[in-house]
């Protein structure tokens, strides 16, 4: 008899369980996948199977990091800009951006409001440019880094180096920079103004050439080729000569071989 009421109990008790839960708005559910880490308001929504992002998470306003890697995310909506309090977005993983494993091509201009933003990964994407909005993320800066490694197909063209100038001069406190695995096929010259750079990986790109400038980024201290350490990667492009042979020598070789040209 005691164990008839154990299980009446239980049966009872999912009962009432169902009927919390079909008490919840879509707001609701979202927000109990949410934990308190370190102090900051966290929602992972990785590996989701995600085409679109829930309409229902525009409504969290309290999350400072969220987690939308492996998905199949193509677009990412405006509305993402009312986010405001995020200091971290991963995106790695989808192929428009570099969520990873997404498959994002571009960022909305709206993100430009999330200035508390401070660590932004973009890589696995099919971005063919770095966004204009990721110069206006005035956080991104000292120890933080912009992980831009997805399948980019720009050239950078002379008409619009001034432009870039002017956006990478807002970046100029940034020490990591990652933009391996795309396809690019030049640098621009206003690169060469992040003087604070300490990790730039150009590594699996269609580099073959580096402008004279790039002697300035003195921080850079040596040829890297782990993928996480210091210093610049480079040589996994189809560089040509001189610089190709001029690298043989390591990147002081290089540094001097560009303030003589």
């Amino acid at each position: 008899m005691g164990g008839s009421m154990c299980r009446e109990e239980v049966k009872e008790e999912k009962r009432r369980s169902m009927g919390r839960e079909d008490s919840l708005t879509s707001v609701d559910r979202i927000r109990r996948f949410t934990v308190k880490q370190f102090g900051y308001n966290v929602l992972s929504l990785a590996r989701r199977g995600l085409k679109d992002v829930p309409d229902e998470l525009w409504e969290l306003l309290e999350l400072e990091k969220l987690n939308l890697s492996l998905n199949s995310l193509k677009v990412l909506p405006p509305q993402l800009a009312l986010l405001s309090n995020l200091v971290v977005l991963n995106l790695w993983g989808n192929q428009v951006l570099s969520l990873a494993n997404n498959q994002l091509s571009s960022l909305p201009g709206s993100l430009s409001n999330l200035t508390r933003l401070r660590k932004l990964n973009l890589s696995h994407n099919h971005i063919a440019h770095i966004p204009g909005c990721v110069y206006n993320m005035k956080a991104l800066s000292f120890n933080q880094s912009v992980t831009c490694s997805c399948r980019c197909s720009s050239i950078w063209p002379v008409t619009v180096w001034k432009t870039w100038q002017r956006t990478f001069q807002a970046l100029v406190e940034l020490k990591i920079l990652i933009v391996e695995g795309n396809s690019l096929h030049s640098l621009p010259k206003a690169l060469c103004c992040l003087t604070r750079l300490e990790l730039l990986n150009l590594d699996f790109n269609d580099i073959k050439d580096v402008p004279q400038e790039m002697h300035q980024l003195s921080r850079l201290e040596k040829l890297a080729c782990h993928p996480l350490d210091k210093g610049l990667h480079i040589v996994r492009n189809p560089l040509l000569k001189p610089v190709k042979e001029v690298l043989e020598g390591g990147l002081s070789a290089l540094f001097n071989y560009l303030r003589a040209v």
